[in-house]
């Protein structure tokens, strides 16, 4: 059974957006079940007990990045460096494809006002088409773990899961997603879900990526990661980026949405 563990980077609020980070990006990884909860879980537990001596803490960009908790060792030079190298090479060498879209808000709004949907909510939709692409024509093939937020915000993704598989979506019938995905349900970051933690280190790259900043070395892993098409593009098919954009980036296949 594959599971498409989700995480996101920025916040989907449309009232106020942050002028140095106007993105929300829902990120996920798909891999084998099997696979997430032995040697993935084990592999991050390595990793964690190689830099720090000890596994008891969770993979977190926003800790990592302003070198909280344990993450205070980061602002070393030499142990910046080589804790990079090694996490790079950790999440180059684990077994799993991604998934994401990314919302650009202001042009959001300006595309639908009033109109606009929730950002998570229309990333969950194209996440959930591109999960029942890879699992195919299979029943009870996958299933969804995403992080838990708060009461309400959860809440707000159980009606959003129920009217997929009531209303589906614009290229799957709600039949198809029921019968392959057997069910959506969170998961707190604390509980250390190597799943989530990955996912979690996937989407601030890929925020940096449509922002057009500086591509770094954690982006080209996750840029070999991303679900591909038959011509080996992954716009569409890996990365979906709302609203659609007049030009396409060099980086990007110029394929159209996959719709298989």
């Amino acid at each position: 059974m594959k599971v498409l563990f989700l995480d996101e980077s920025g916040d989907h609020n449309l009232s106020v957006i942050d002028p140095q980070y106007p993105l929300f990006v829902l990120a996920g990884i798909i891999t084998e079940k099997d696979y997430a909860e032995q040697e993935m879980t084990e592999r991050l537990r390595q990793f964690k007990q190689q830099m720090f001596g000890r596994d008891d803490f969770v993979l977190h960009t926003a800790d990592i990045t302003r070198n909280r908790g344990i993450f205070e060792r980061v602002k070393d030079r030499v142990f910046r460096a080589d804790f990079y190298a090694a996490l790079n090479e950790l999440m180059r060498s684990l077994e799993y494809k991604v998934v994401a879209c990314a919302i650009r808000k202001h042009a959001h709004l300006s595309a639908y006002g009033v109109a606009a949907l929730d950002p998570y909510m229309l990333s969950l939709d194209i996440l959930v088409e591109r999960f029942c692409f890879e699992i195919g024509n299979m029943a009870g093939g996958g299933m969804i773990i995403a992080e838990k937020r708060n009461p309400t915000l959860d809440h707000e993704l159980d009606i959003a899961w129920i009217n997929l598989k009531v209303q589906g979506t614009r290229y799957l019938q709600a039949t198809d997603i029921e019968r392959r995905i057997i069910g959506l349900t969170t998961r707190p970051k604390a509980d250390r879900i190597a799943g989530l933690e990955v996912a979690d280190l996937v989407a601030t790259p890929i925020g940096r990526y449509v922002l057009g900043k500086q591509i770094k070395e954690d982006f080209r892993v996750v840029e070999g990661k991303f679900r591909r098409n038959r011509q080996g593009g992954f716009d569409g098919t890996g990365l979906v980026v709302l609203p659609k954009e007049e030009g396409q980036d060099p980086l990007r296949s110029s394929q159209p949405l996959d719709v298989k």
